[in-house]
């Protein structure tokens, strides 16, 4: 620990060097001229706008058109000893964007390409800077997409920086499993490729997925390789209403153990089926419910849906409602997608702050009613929605924010969601990532060892701490 303190005396630590910054400024506008911003409203655009964690803008914004401009800045900022934080568009829930030491945000909105499509090996490379939504737009046409769908439309960076997931996980995975290669532009400005395209591989340490979920703390991506699926024959999706919450996690449940391939399985709580209702007009009825998708073929579909609504009629629940028409699937899932932002229909002017955990599926159902029943005791309006096929839910909790009471009793009802989930044996995020908001919960999910090898790696990759710092773990 004296080494590690003596070490962090020589980074940026707790502090911000001015001079230094208006130097890497005055390098970087030579470098990059009208590419680089400092107005204070595109500055603070860059730091966290969706939670409760407070906007800590950069000292500037650079817009980067090639890996080769990234390493310049890097460079520039590595000689200054002036932070770097990678930004795709914002969409992160933890604090992640934050510049709580100033340095310099590289925004890739000007790298959004598809660089290549390998549609026979089922894969595609492309720039940090496009999103899920632009790359399957352009995939359409080659009978393949890209599965991982967090609901935002969050760029591709982004969501390998974060190792997000999302509604299709439970059949797809999440990004850490469909992440092939990524060109990473690592502190000291040098570019390593983390693997080849090949599918497998024993050869060395596995970098791919080191980088994939460091949030920006080790390197700057540059170039995703990714795995692809193909569009399926036939898709069916619909809503199955319960009696409980706790019926909706049971049938969620067998219907994993029971092998059925599901491709979505998502819970919405009476509260947050009312709050889409207002908000997407769906006249569903306002019980606990699991909205679900199947992938396959006509038969197929046909099959995994009539075998599901036989488990749910086990658990009290049904009708399963479900169809085979886009139109229809499309209303239902721009629904799910919008569900934290209807929550404000619930309580027009509150400030949202959405959080989540994830616990192994056996423990799913007790975790979700002991949830229930904290809210409850809390006087908290948190509507519950969640992936529940692999055991991750989130709350949104609405708050007034000027109510120190309110926000007081808001942040003990999240450290116990927390808590709750690690007595599981379950993590203090299933996919938001842990950024500043969570580092807190890290040596109780993790312990001292396991920590200080994050660490290790941390100062080993980047000595000055100039990669996102203040994030994930302190060094």
């Amino acid at each position: 620990m004296a080494g590690a303190a003596a070490k962090n005396s020589e980074t940026i630590g707790q502090t911000r060097d001015p001079a230094a910054m208006a130097a890497a400024i005055a390098q970087l506008t030579a470098a990059f001229g009208n590419r680089i911003v400092t107005s204070a409203a595109v500055r603070e655009q860059h730091g966290n706008t969706v939670t409760w964690i407070p906007n800590q803008p950069p000292d500037a914004v650079v817009y980067p058109q090639s890996t080769e401009d990234v390493q310049k800045v890097v460079r520039i900022c590595a000689a200054n000893r002036v932070p770097v934080i990678a930004y795709g568009v914002g969409s992160s829930l933890e604090g992640h964007v934050n510049a709580p030491f100033g340095g310099v945000s590289i925004d890739f909105r000007d790298m959004n390409k598809v660089l290549a499509v390998h549609a026979q090996d089922l894969d595609c490379v492309v720039e940090p800077g496009i999103t899920r939504k632009q790359l399957n737009e352009q995939l359409r046409d080659s009978g393949l997409f890209f599965p991982i769908d967090p609901g935002a439309d969050a760029s591709l960076g982004g969501m390998a920086a974060t190792r997000c997931s999302g509604t299709n996980a439970v059949r797809y995975g999440t990004m850490k499993d469909n992440v092939i290669a990524l060109k990473v532009v690592l502190a000291n400005g040098e570019v390593i490729d983390t693997a080849r395209r090949a599918k497998k591989t024993s050869a060395g340490y596995d970098l791919t997925r080191l980088m994939v979920g460091s949030e920006g703390t080790l390197g700057v991506i540059t170039e995703l390789t990714l795995k692809l699926s193909g569009i399926p024959e036939a898709i069916a999706g619909g809503t199955c209403p319960f009696p409980s919450v706790e019926a909706c996690c049971n049938t969620a449940i067998h219907t994993i153990q029971a092998g059925i391939p599901v491709a979505r399985i998502e819970l919405l709580d009476a509260l947050q089926v009312r709050a889409c209702n207002l908000h997407s007009k769906l006249g569903l009825r306002e019980t606990p419910m699991l909205f679900l998708e199947f992938h396959g073929t006509q038969a197929s579909v046909a099959e995994q849906s009539e075998r599901f609504g036989e488990i749910a009629a086990e658990f009290g629940g049904g009708p399963f409602t479900w169809t085979t028409k886009p139109e229809e699937r499309t209303k239902l899932w721009e629904a799910r997608h919008h569900a934290a932002l209807s929550n404000f229909a619930l309580r027009p002017g509150a400030q949202m702050i959405a959080t989540d955990v994830c616990v192994p599926i056996s423990r799913l159902a007790e975790c979700v009613t002991e949830t229930q029943a904290d809210i409850e005791q809390s006087r908290i309006l948190a509507p519950i929605v969640g992936h529940v096929g692999d055991g991750n839910f989130h709350l949104t909790l609405l708050i007034d924010k000027d109510d120190a009471d309110e926000v007081k009793r808001a942040k003990e009802l999240s450290q116990r969601l927390v808590e709750r989930a690690l007595a599981m044996d379950g993590t203090c995020t299933g996919e938001h990532g842990v950024g500043q908001g969570k580092m807190k919960y890290l040596m109780a999910e993790h312990g001292p060892a396991a920590l200080a090898a994050m660490a290790a790696i941390k100062r080993a990759l980047d000595p000055q701490n100039i990669m996102n710092p203040g994030k994930i773990v302190a060094v």
